[in-house]
């Protein structure tokens, strides 16, 4: 079937890319790209969506989606591989891209509200900056049942299109909260019963014999520089993944996924 001839059409005109992910002036939109990150937006907060781009052949994987436009007046435009890679920024689209509403990160003091009791784990990213590495951990932190990613405040650490493919759904499945300082974040944290881990390289307690509590914060450092030193200092615990030597760590989503395993294997 050709393009032109295909049942699902588009209301209005799709603007050319710019090639930059994201077309300029909208900000409080999110440009995604991925059948599992549509896919996740879909099921989660439709009318979030503002615009559907993409392949003829993605037809077929997207029939609830495209209906959904036609009943809500949503526009799309099936378009031609070379406008789907301008549009993502890149050549792993999967066939389909999204402008949808970008969710802003929940302040801790009212995420903290409504948390309920019992065993709960989270993730504060100190420094994590790289995008794939981003999408790893939301992965990860969805299939483990992880409470919320927590964000520094000041970091400019956001959701991006390459992060939420690289999730494949995850970055839907759980919360971004924004922190305040470091000193008013811990208060709060453990305010609510949670104790702090730090992750670090070497001299920590080796994770696989530690006792993990039950309400538990992992504080994660930056790719290559690791944690800052002064904030591992004043958590309330030191974790080292153990291993052979052969290579100085883990890659900081892969020692994630680890630290994860760990606290849910006891739980």
């Amino acid at each position: 079937m050709a393009a032109e001839r295909s049942p699902y059409r588009a209301w209005g005109a799709a603007r050319e890319p710019s090639g930059g992910g994201r077309p300029p002036g909208r900000g409080a939109e999110l440009r995604l790209h991925g059948l599992n990150a549509v896919r996740a937006v879909f099921a989660r907060r439709p009318a979030d969506i503002r615009k559907l781009y993409l392949a003829e052949a993605r037809i077929p994987d997207l029939q609830p989606l495209l209906k959904w436009c036609v009943a809500n007046r949503v526009g799309y435009r099936v378009v031609a591989e070379d406008d789907l890679r301008k549009l993502a920024a890149s050549a792993h689209h999967e066939g389909v891209v999204a402008d949808v509403l970008r969710r802003e990160p929940a302040p801790l003091a009212g995420w903290l509200e409504g948390l309920a009791d019992g065993p709960a784990c989270l993730l504060w990213l100190d420094g994590v900056g790289n995008p794939h590495n981003l999408g790893a951990i939301l992965r990860s932190a969805a299939h483990f049942g992880i409470g919320a990613v927590l964000l520094p405040a000041g970091s400019g650490l956001a959701l991006s299109g390459a992060a939420a493919r690289v999730a494949e759904g995850g970055a839907e499945a759980l919360p971004l909260v924004r922190l305040p300082g470091e000193e008013d974040a811990m208060a709060l944290l453990r305010g609510a019963g949670f104790s702090l881990a730090a992750t670090v390289v070497e001299g920590g307690v080796d994770l696989f014999t530690a006792t993990l509590p039950p309400r538990l914060v992992y504080v994660l450092g930056a790719e290559g520089e690791g944690m800052d030193r002064d904030l591992a200092t004043r958590c309330d615990l030191q974790l080292s993944i153990p291993g052979t030597g052969a290579v100085e760590s883990l890659n900081v989503a892969a020692a994630t996924a680890v630290l994860l395993a760990a606290w849910a294997a006891v739980r």
